[in-house]
């Protein structure tokens, strides 16, 4: 892709968020309850959309921060029905990020999930399996990539998308090398290192036959020079004639982790992305912090429907929709 090439990719992810639909609201209209970070699969054949998403509460409200997360079906994309969920207590966490659905070519589904390690309070990735996306038994849940065995500071909030038998996930990372010895545990003693300001959060790339067994890459997307050098984290992949786009979340300092904006990156073999926006991010909420974050495009019929989470006048979050007409782009498969 050509730098000639930019304006039109960068359009062809473009939307006004405030035109948006409202698909989920946050339980409270107050700040701190935001209801959001989806992850999206659409079955053509079936003609249902499976959404996992998030829901938080304030710190110091009862269950508070990531504590319940849910799998929810529609029809039509706008109207889910939960067939699923958890809640922090039931995983034996401090906190759930970002879970993530794919259908397994093997059969079945498998489900990734991104929550606090008790043992160690560094974000860690779960995977679980089942038959149908209704069915996943939390007890039967096997560690896929921890802080150890990818020699960070934590990973989380996984994308996955399968290209020629091949999963691909995206991962937010905390780098490890910026810390150093010294301010290990203060980093990691409230189990949120990402608000600590001691490091940097770009995105690897971890791949996998089987979809357990992995190979973890640093800096698949690194943090940037300006309005993302704090945290520059994929949170979908489009397919184009010419290559692969991305949204990807940013942010500059430790005072907007949570409440992320939105820019776009490309790459021409999945393993190294660049920013196309390094100026400033693409889309923005007109509200409160400005938080747009998570979104998640998937292509139906020839529009691509995207999910993110939007940040309300109240403060709040929520969860919204919108659909952009062609040129048609493809996903890989998820």
């Amino acid at each position: 892709m050509t730098s000639a090439g930019r304006p039109n990719l960068v359009d062809l992810l473009t939307f006004d968020p405030r035109r948006g639909e409202v698909v989920l609201p946050p339980a409270e209209p107050s700040a701190g309850h935001w209801i959001g970070c989806p992850s999206v699969h659409h079955e053509a054949e079936r003609g249902r959309f499976l959404m996992t998403y998030r829901q938080r509460r304030p710190r110091g409200a009862a269950a508070d921060r990531g504590w319940r997360c849910a799998i929810a079906t529609s029809t039509d994309g706008r109207a889910f029905t939960d067939i699923w969920s958890v809640t922090k207590d039931q995983l034996g966490t401090a906190s759930m990020e970002r879970f993530a659905l794919t259908a397994d070519p093997a059969g079945g589904w498998l489900l990734y999930l991104s929550s606090v390690d008790p043992v160690d309070n560094r974000w860690r990735i779960d995977v679980l399996r089942a038959d149908e996306p209704d069915r996943f038994d939390i007890a039967t849940r096997t560690a896929v990539l921890t802080a150890d065995r990818t020699g960070t500071e934590g990973v989380k909030d996984p994308y996955p998308m399968w290209v020629d038998g091949v999963l691909h996930l995206y991962v937010s990372y905390a780098a490890a090398e910026t810390i150093g010895d010294d301010n290990r545990a203060r980093a990691h003693a409230d189990a949120d290192v990402y608000v600590t300001g001691l490091t940097t959060f770009p995105t690897g790339l971890a791949t996998s036959t089987d979809g357990v067994s992995f190979d973890f890459r640093p800096d698949a997307l690194p943090v940037g020079a300006g309005w993302d050098r704090y945290q520059a984290r994929i949170t979908t992949v489009l397919t184009t004639p010419d290559g692969y786009l991305a949204y990807y979340d940013g942010s500059a300092a430790a005072a907007e982790n949570y409440e992320e904006t939105t820019g776009v990156a490309v790459s021409t073999d999945l393993a190294t992305w660049r920013s196309l926006t390094p100026d400033g991010p693409l889309l923005v909420s007109p509200h409160a912090s400005g938080s747009l974050r998570y979104a998640d495009a998937v292509p139906v019929d020839d529009d691509i429907v995207v999910f993110y989470e939007y940040a309300r006048p109240d403060g709040a979050h929520e969860l919204r929709l919108n659909r952009l007409a062609g040129p048609a782009a493809t996903s890989a498969t998820r």
